[in-house]
């Protein structure tokens, strides 16, 4: 397994709490790429635990928006990893920055597959949160994974539908896709050509005087201080992603209604992306169920702003369902 080279400062983008303890770990998922991630463990509070694995949001790292809901999470008396995802932030695995719905599927099943084998962890009491574009992975992973009791997705988007269709669903035709197929391969032909990646991801910059209120949400997030951080994609022009084809191909949420475990969707009702989370619910079946819509919060809100995140609520959910 690839060994990881982690950095000891404390380099997160919110302050360090004093209710709970912080520790670099890694962990390796079934492709052998090794993950690294953040644990935090509410302190002097004796295991077995509830514990917790977040991601997200897409293009993010640990030191965001998951190490704070690990963080805050922590603090509620749950142990916690907030993690970067296979080829992000200090996760191992190359090219940088690729993407998969499988392996990022994946990369939560070994989330699990590592607390599972912790003592201080109660391997019947396992949970995951994922957030933004890793909400809907959050969703798959839990298809896939009866060890998963309980889930929640902040602010979900869906990253296979989006790709597929495009936003709002405006490029969802047959045509449409053929010729996304074609530029994407076409750029696949350029890529091998110059043995390198052309960038097709973060954050667009600079921002066109016409763009949508929900891109305007974004570049003010990370473009400012507090969405910044040097090894996330959204935040830094200097980093390149692959672009996934596969994105086009593998819906995601195909068998999210088979979901038997709990499920808490959150979301503003002011966020571009709220259609993914109503969706989603409506295929959702049980009564264990439930869609959380915060009046007038934006898409963005539900990454790191402390007067809208609903923590007491997601510990409020975890605590009846990781019993």
């Amino acid at each position: 397994m690839e060994k990881l080279q982690l950095g000891t400062e404390w380099d997160k983008t919110f302050p360090r709490s004093e209710q709970v303890e912080h520790k670099k770990v890694t962990f390796h998922n079934r492709y052998g790429v090794t993950l690294a991630a953040d644990l935090y463990a509410p302190r002097g509070v004796d295991g077995p635990l509830p514990a917790l694995a977040v991601s997200g949001p897409f293009g993010a790292v640990k030191e965001q928006s998951s190490g704070l809901y690990a963080q805050k999470m922590a603090e509620k008396g749950f142990l916690t990893i907030a993690f970067d995802p296979s080829f992000t932030g200090e996760s191992g695995g190359f090219p940088r920055n690729v993407a998969s719905p499988d392996i990022n599927t994946e990369d939560f099943q070994a989330a699990v597959d590592f607390l599972s084998v912790q003592e201080n962890v109660d391997p019947e009491r396992i949970g995951i949160i994922g957030i933004c574009g890793w909400g809907g992975m959050a969703l798959n992973a839990a298809a896939i994974d009866p060890r998963i009791k309980a889930t929640v997705a902040s602010t979900m988007y869906d990253m296979t539908r989006v790709t597929a269709k495009g936003y709002f669903d405006a490029e969802d035709s047959e045509q449409a896709r053929f010729e996304k197929r074609k530029a994407l391969c076409a750029q696949r032909t350029e890529d091998y050509k110059n043995g390198s990646y052309a960038r097709a991801g973060g954050v667009v910059d600079p921002l066109p005087a016409d763009a949508p209120d929900f891109v305007k949400d974004y570049y003010a997030y990370y473009k400012t201080e507090r969405g910044y951080h040097p090894r996330s994609l959204n935040s830094n022009d200097g980093w390149n992603v692959t672009s996934s084809l596969s994105f086009l191909n593998m819906p995601i949420l195909q068998y999210s209604q088979e979901i038997r475990s709990a499920v808490l969707l959150i979301h503003g009702d002011k966020a571009h992306s709220c259609y993914f989370s109503r969706d989603a619910y409506a295929k959702l079946t049980g009564d264990n169920k439930e869609l959380m819509l915060i009046p007038g919060a934006v898409h963005t809100d539900l990454y790191d702003n402390l007067d809208v995140i609903p923590f007491d609520k997601m510990a409020a959910f975890f605590n009846e369902y990781l019993k």
